[in-house]
């Protein structure tokens, strides 16, 4: 279990995290919601390590994670634009974090085949990055983080760039394998539709203070999220679509 306890971060008087605590189980992942500039960056940056708190705690499995160096945490952060490797192919940039790791090449080859097929990306093993499309290249940054089976993964609004088509291609591909290898995850999304499809659990998240739900109800419910509204705006244009006098 991941749990973290009264996060705080500040930059002089501006106030980025404020005292955020959660509880994530294994195997879940978190949806948080909230608008650009709450803090969502920051806390996922803070879980990976990548900067240092003014006060807070993180723990995963009782196990304190405070000292514990960024890259050896094992909380891997996916960034919204894909930061592969641009001179490795796409067979290499999957097997850069299982052989930074050590592991046997025989091991490296068979998790690296398997990973392939999972991505359907069979086709495209020695491609550079410069030869696939914006949807492959996130298909390749996604396989890389779990891969070696991180202890959590965040992502930070992974899709936003993509097109429709291809968003919606991510995120099955994201459920499928997230239930498949129990991944762990804290999900930022500014999209009601994305947080409501990935998640296991919800949070919203505002002015540096997270707030998370016992229940999906309860977190369309809350009038702050806006969620409710925005299904009833979507319900509204269907029935405007789908009726035709």
């Amino acid at each position: 279990m991941l749990t973290i306890q009264n996060l705080h971060k500040a930059y002089q008087t501006h106030t980025v995290l404020d005292q955020v605590s959660l509880e994530l189980p294994q195997g879940q992942v978190l949806a948080v919601l909230g608008r650009s500039g709450c803090g969502k960056t920051t806390l996922l940056k803070a879980l990976a390590g990548l900067l240092t708190l003014d006060a807070g705690s993180i723990n995963w499995a009782g196990e304190s994670m405070d000292a514990v160096p960024s890259r050896e945490r094992e909380m891997v952060y996916l960034f919204q634009e894909p930061l592969l490797f641009p001179h490795l192919s796409v067979f290499e940039n999957l097997a850069y974090g299982l052989r930074v790791r050590k592991e046997a090449e025989a091991q490296v080859q068979q998790k690296v085949v398997q990973m392939l097929q999972e991505l359907e990306l069979q086709e495209h093993a020695q491609k550079k990055p410069s030869h696939l499309s914006g949807g492959q290249r996130q298909r390749v940054a996604f396989g890389r983080a779990i891969i070696f089976l991180p202890r959590v993964l965040l992502l930070d609004e992974p899709f936003a760039s993509l097109d429709a088509q291809s968003r919606a291609s991510m995120q099955r591909l994201f459920l499928r394998l997230a239930r498949k290898y129990n991944i762990t995850a804290l999900f930022v999304t500014h999209e009601v539709k994305e947080a409501l499809l990935v998640g296991d659990r919800f949070a919203y998240m505002a002015a540096g203070k997270l707030q998370v739900y016992t229940s999906k109800d309860a977190f369309i419910a809350d009038p702050q999220t806006g969620v409710r509204d925005e299904l009833a705006f979507w319900s509204a244009l269907e029935q405007q679509t789908t009726y035709q006098p």
